[in-house]
């Protein structure tokens, strides 16, 4: 019965999606972040995990590449991407070459750039030109992290990092410019009880009206129903709710549908499963 109703609010929002779909494209064979765009909840931006060059992949959820944007900047290890909703398009991308394992980088890149509106397939890699990058450091020492997102409402960009018991949420002005080093705002902390390796956040995302917030571990994804004028630090460091999860393995990537509703999640790996589950 529950299969049942799952299946009838699917095609109620628009979702015809069958299930254990994956990657089509041996080029994305470390899926580090997903921004569904705001073009239709059936596509996805996506980009592989350090190693890679600067590009980025727009995918549909049968797991096909509809086409691969290349913005030509030297990046380190992109690990999460984000997407800024504005009214009447021109909505903004944001990837986060924010990894650091070894905790040593003076400062991250985020790359901010228009979402293309692709209204033709192509597996050519297109360029993007007009990228602009924003560097910032933190306030407390170089830290790892994997988990960007951005707030319409806040109108703030969040990361969160990863490698340690407390994990630190850092804010900066959604509307940063390039051409300085901005110091991340530290705006709390947040405590997962669960073994080392295992709580360490891996992603994370905001639905594009706000009201949604998830951060994905290894093996759990946290969520939140944010209330109204209620901010994202004051929100997440209320209880969290568990969703119905799977761990993948080296699952570094979630992403919300525009209703909050669902959500999208892929692993790293070649020919890698996409897992579409209702929140």
């Amino acid at each position: 019965m529950k299969k049942l109703l799952l299946i009838i609010v699917l095609f109620v929002n628009g979702f015809a999606f069958s299930q254990n779909q994956k990657l089509k494209d041996d080029n994305i064979n470390e899926c580090s972040g997903i921004a569904v765009s705001t073009l239709s909840d059936h596509l996805m931006w996506v980009h592989n995990d350090s190693g890679d060059n600067s590009r980025i992949f727009l995918i549909d959820d049968k797991g096909n590449t509809v086409a691969t944007y290349n913005f030509n900047k030297e990046v380190k290890d992109c690990e999460d991407i984000a997407i800024s909703y504005q009214n009447g398009g021109n909505s903004k991308i944001f990837v986060g070459d924010i990894g650091d394992n070894k905790a040593a980088r003076p400062y991250i890149s985020i790359f901010k750039l228009t979402e293309p509106d692709v209204k033709i397939t192509s597996k050519k890699e297109l360029k993007i030109c007009d990228v602009e990058e924003l560097k910032f450091k933190y306030p407390n020492g170089s830290r790892d992290a994997e988990c960007l997102m951005v707030d319409k409402r806040d109108q703030k960009i969040y990361i969160i990092s990863k490698r340690e018991d407390s994990v630190g949420v850092y804010s900066a002005p959604l509307n940063s410019k390039a051409g300085l080093i901005i110091t991340l705002k530290k705006e709390a902390e947040l405590f997962f009880n669960a073994p080392k390796v295992s709580k360490w956040v891996t992603a994370g995302d905001i639905s594009r009206d706000g009201k949604v917030v998830v951060v994905k571990t290894y093996i759990n994804i946290y969520y939140w129903d944010r209330k109204e004028n209620e901010t994202i630090p004051e929100c997440i460091k209320r209880a969290y709710i568990g969703l119905p999860y799977k761990p993948e393995g080296q699952g570094e990537a979630v992403g919300l549908t525009r209703s909050g509703r669902f959500y999208y999640s892929i692993p790293e790996g070649k020919f890698a499963e996409i897992t579409f589950k209702a929140i």
